[in-house]
């Protein structure tokens, strides 16, 4: 296995929980899990921890952190803040070829329901190409990698809420108003959607602890 393929391998399983949070994580039973060696693993162990993906345990060894109510707060309060203002500055220049190309990512996010993770990889394609016209490369940046922050968060959401049809719906509605011309309605659209997305999380967490 290739070093970048073990490395997706490893945050989809992470983000599928195949890797409980709390566990440590040994380079050598990582290595002899996936049939590789273990440089190939240590190599992924450093970007996804690098990545906050993973958090020391000690001993040299690493763990998948607990999902936390408050650090998804936090998230959101971030996302509600950046992204709105990434597509507000993005709204004079988005055109029928950057809306057509956004909507293919929903067919295609449509056509992945047998798969939750890739659906929401195509659900952040859909929010960059919206925000990619802004102009802003350092925006564009930070929203990357908070991205990478939030996918975990996501995947859970996706894989264990069933948060994808009202994902989905409220995308679509977000494209509908930027077609016909309502730039306000889909900023507010925005905002609402990544807070309700939010509060289902937070909530779900603090039921159960997190």
């Amino acid at each position: 296995m290739q070093k970048a393929d073990l490395y997706l391998q490893l945050r989809d399983d992470i983000r599928r929980r195949r890797w409980p949070a709390g566990r440590a994580l040994k380079q050598q039973e990582l290595a002899d899990f996936y049939q590789t060696s273990r440089i190939p693993v240590r190599d992924a162990l450093a970007r996804l921890l690098a990545e906050g993906w993973l958090v020391s345990a000690g001993k040299a060894s690493l763990m998948v952190p607990p999902l936390s109510a408050a650090e998804a707060l936090e998230l959101c309060l971030i996302r509600s803040q950046l992204e709105p203002l990434a597509l507000r500055q993005a709204l004079p220049q988005l055109n029928l070829a950057i809306l057509g190309a956004a909507e293919d990512c929903l067919n295609a996010a449509d056509a992945a329901a047998h798969d939750p993770l890739l659906q929401g990889e195509l659900n952040w394609q859909f929010h960059q190409l919206l925000y990619q016209p802004c102009g802003m490369p350092t925006l564009l940046q930070l929203l990357q990698q908070l991205h990478l922050k939030v996918a975990m968060y996501l995947g859970f959401q996706q894989v264990q809420l069933g948060y994808a049809d009202q994902s989905a719906a409220e995308h679509r509605a977000l494209l509908q108003h930027l077609r016909q011309g309502r730039h306000d309605v889909a900023l507010e659209l925005l905002q609402q959607h990544i807070g309700d997305a939010a509060a289902a999380l937070q909530q779900h967490l603090q039921h159960n602890g997190g």
